[in-house]
């Protein structure tokens, strides 16, 4: 089926009080890769212009607007591919009775976007979730819970990957830190504390029911289920840096098949999947996980929208992403992983 890709191309509404900033580009970039790696490997792609230049991010990719989705329906799409923010009310909601989407439901997402209220609702089914506490604009020095141990880690509410994640090591720097970025208005009227966790960071991205192609071979898999866990290192200030700033590729490995058989790296692949199904996602989640210091991992941030960007296009060669990443450890390449991700659309 002919398919598009939709880009983010306005900042989401506020929630609540809570900002989520647009991103630079509005996941153009990664779009790009998404339509170029499809075409190259024989997949019908509607894009904006004739003739897309593999340099130009903008030539592959539609905007997420009610006349940039009818543009690529009017240009022969028949699914698209969600690579933007969604939310209930996203103009996507008006085509979904007559497209195929791959990507999630935009009320899912919508709920579900919310971290602070999403770990605590995760926490209710047994799942491994951290210590957090919410913070407003209006919070000072003296109403901090006393319960912290510190350091402890600042958050936005609807954030993205590492952006705006704070280690704080005192009281005086949670009120210097939490008033500033209040006041900047960056990330709204919320954000939440949560436990630093000291030990092995690592990425386990969680696949949908679906019928998969792997190692030449047709697979139906009824359940969520995950691909090899990517391990995280060379943390900044005990946070693992942007991915717009350094690339995943230069901290970040898969673990090894004797890593990954290890029961408690099992378990927490069982435990994200589990956290998966309860969301109903529709498409892959990225869920972080990091371990204290005696070694127990939690689940931190569940990521409906993972990063998708991958190498192929020209300078794009240190651009695959933590999925990708993993998805090598199953033997796909970048392409093999979007059209099995294609393959599951709805």
């Amino acid at each position: 089926m002919k398919t598009a890709v939709l880009y983010q191309f306005s900042s989401p509404p506020e929630k609540n009080g809570i900002i989520k900033p647009l991103k630079k580009g509005g996941y153009a970039d990664s779009g790009a890769d998404i339509a170029y790696a499809l075409k190259i490997n024989k997949i019908p792609v509607i894009t904006p212009v004739n003739f897309a230049n593999p340099r130009i991010d903008l030539d592959w990719v539609f905007p997420d607007t009610f006349s940039g989705i009818a543009e690529a329906i009017d240009l022969g799409a028949e699914v698209l591919w969600l690579n933007t923010v969604l939310y209930q009310g996203h103009p996507i909601e008006d085509f979904l009775k007559s497209v195929k989407v791959v990507g999630q439901l935009p009320e899912i997402v919508d709920k579900y976007d919310d971290k602070y209220l999403t770990n605590h609702w995760l926490k209710k089914y047994d799942l491994p979730i951290p210590y957090s506490h919410l913070l407003n604009r209006n919070f000072n020095k003296e109403n901090i819970p006393s319960e912290l141990n510190y350091p402890v880690i600042l958050k936005p509410v609807r954030g993205r990957g590492s952006q705006g994640v704070t280690k704080i090591d005192n009281k005086e720097e949670l009120w210097e830190t939490a008033s500033s970025l209040f006041k900047s208005g960056i990330y709204g009227d919320y954000m939440y504390l949560e436990e630093f966790l000291s030990g092995e960071e690592l990425t386990i991205t969680v696949m949908p029911p679906g019928s998969y192609i792997i190692e030449n071979q047709k697979l139906d898999l009824p359940n969520y289920w995950s691909l090899p866990p990517v391990k995280r290192f060379n943390h900044e200030k005990g946070v693992a840096p942007y991915n717009g700033v350094v690339a995943v590729m230069s901290n970040s490995k898969i673990l090894t098949k004797g890593e990954i058989q290890e029961p408690k790296i099992q378990m927490l692949c069982k435990q994200c999947e589990k956290a998966a199904e309860l969301i109903e996602a529709r498409a892959p989640i990225r869920v972080d996980c990091r371990a204290n210091k005696n070694g127990n991992y939690f689940l931190f941030d569940v990521n409906l929208k993972p990063n998708m960007t991958g190498a192929g296009r020209p300078n794009r060669e240190e651009q695959d992403s933590l999925t990708m990443l993993a998805a090598k450890g199953i033997g796909w390449t970048y392409p093999d992983l979007l059209i099995n991700m294609l393959n599951q659309c709805w």
